[in-house]
């Protein structure tokens, strides 16, 4: 699996003209599966996420995680970052995994989040055409690949 993390002072999604998820202070998740993803990679990465320290304390430092903060989440499905580009100018998604196995996984990600921040978290809707907007706060961006743990 891999995400890109961003932290934002606002985000929503919105598909067909209609808002189906928004959120103030928290992560833009953008998920993307592959069909060797595991609940392990779950697992991992959902706690990295929740405990990552990216959020400003007292001082102004990055000390304090979603957690901390009492931050709110949302996961957007996004398979286009599978894509290989290292041959011509047309990225292959090859390696994206098919709806029927990355839905149960997208689905098992969202619920397993959920469980270790102690809160719903909002998402966009698997394989549709989401506008994704928000306020990067920072910015922060960060890019996790479940594959590369050490």
């Amino acid at each position: 699996m891999k995400i890109v993390i961003q932290r934002v002072s606002k985000a929503s999604v919105t598909i067909e003209s209609k808002k189906v998820a928004s959120i103030n202070h928290g992560l833009l998740i953008l998920l993307g599966i592959v069909t060797e993803d595991t609940q392990e990679d779950i697992t991992w990465l959902t706690n990295k996420i929740a405990n990552l320290r990216i959020f400003e304390d007292e001082q102004g430092v990055m000390n304090k995680s979603l957690i901390d903060t009492n931050g709110e989440a949302i996961v957007v499905s996004q398979f286009t970052l599978q894509a290989s580009t290292k041959k011509g100018n047309r990225p292959s998604y090859i390696k994206a995994a098919r709806p029927e196995v990355a839905i149960p996984l997208y689905e098992a990600f969202n619920a397993t989040l959920e469980s270790v921040l102690n809160k719903p978290v909002q998402t966009g809707d698997f394989g549709a055409d989401m506008q994704v907007e928000l306020l990067n706060d920072g910015p922060v961006t960060i890019v996790i690949d479940s594959k590369n743990k050490v």
